[in-house]
């Protein structure tokens, strides 16, 4: 069975020409879940509408805007299917592009789209697009093009025990490359916005930054947070007593005065954080090794088990 996750805010008139597109291109088994983030127009109505006289189709209903990574995961959570298809309710992608990406699934675990010829205004959306993408690839290692494409296909395996939070559905396809899950890309048809508004801003995309910083941190160091302030407080720390050390033998070579030299003050100082941040990395380690073992979360992900 496909499962098709739709999250949808504010668009009453994209719902209905959405729906017909996927049915017409359904040829198996499959269900529609759409998830109405807190819409403040008709949007619920038309779906309670839709889904009475359709049985493929399921519906949520936020109680207020928790935005896109909580509708997709409330989605995740129902699906039913053992492929999940993603796909905003814009109508700016086409439906058409699923089943190619639902036949990449045999040689991939995921598979995202990419919206090579996208069909939005440059400076608004296209430029601040261009430079999240190349700093998403530099920072999580997956050379992927287009990070924030709606668009998207994944094994149901994939996402049993996914954790998202703030803007990270843009980076699931990381985090799945992370844990090991292979990840292709395909390039997909992508249309101008004929009705409703934009809901992406400079503001998401700053939120956005701070969840890819937060993934970096997660994925490099989450199992092992000393390696990281441990790190920088050793080299602070030795830094420091290096300074103190050389203001040491001036003092016993040449009797210099050492309180009237900031180095003195520079040098303890740097010994003193060195250790507070080596100390932070240490009570983090832990944290990280209760938050294993009472959450019976595993720091590996297993694929396949032969018995």
């Amino acid at each position: 069975m496909i499962s098709v996750v739709v999250p949808v805010y504010n668009e009453e008139e994209n719902i209905v020409p959405l729906f017909e597109k996927l049915k017409k291109i359904m040829n198996k088994e499959y269900e529609i879940i759409f998830v109405d983030d807190g819409s403040s127009d008709k949007s619920y109505e038309i779906l309670k509408k839709i889904h009475s006289d359709n049985e493929n189709v399921r519906c949520i209903k936020f109680s207020r805007n928790f935005g896109k990574t909580a509708a997709l995961m409330a989605g995740f959570e129902m699906a039913k299917g053992d492929i999940i298809v993603t796909i905003d309710a814009d109508l700016q992608n086409d439906p058409e592009d699923i089943p190619k990406m639902v036949e990449m699934l045999n040689r991939y675990d995921a598979v995202s789209g990419w919206r090579y010829d996208r069909k939005d205004p440059f400076i608004s959306k296209k430029l601040p697009s261009i430079i999240s993408n190349k700093l998403s690839r530099w920072l999580t290692g997956l050379k992927i093009h287009d990070f924030n494409c709606g668009l998207k296909a994944y094994k149901k395996e994939c996402l049993d025990d996914i954790e998202l939070y703030g803007e990270m559905h843009r980076y699931i396809p990381a985090v799945l490359a992370w844990k090991g899950y292979s990840v292709g890309e395909v390039k997909v048809r992508h249309y101008p916005r004929k009705h409703g508004k934009s809901k992406y801003g400079m503001k998401r995309l700053a939120r956005g930054l701070f969840d890819l910083i937060n993934f970096k941190f997660w994925a490099g160091y989450s199992t092992r947070p000393l390696h990281l302030f441990g790190g920088a407080g050793l080299v602070m720390f030795i830094a420091g007593f290096l300074i103190d050390l050389y203001l040491v033998f001036l003092k016993i070579l040449y009797e210099e005065k050492l309180s009237e030299r900031p180095l003195l003050l520079l040098g303890t100082l740097l010994m003193v954080i060195g250790f507070q941040i080596f100390m932070t990395g240490f009570l983090a380690e832990i944290m990280i090794r209760n938050y294993y073992s009472s959450s019976n979360k595993k720091i590996y992900v297993i694929k396949e088990k032969l018995e």
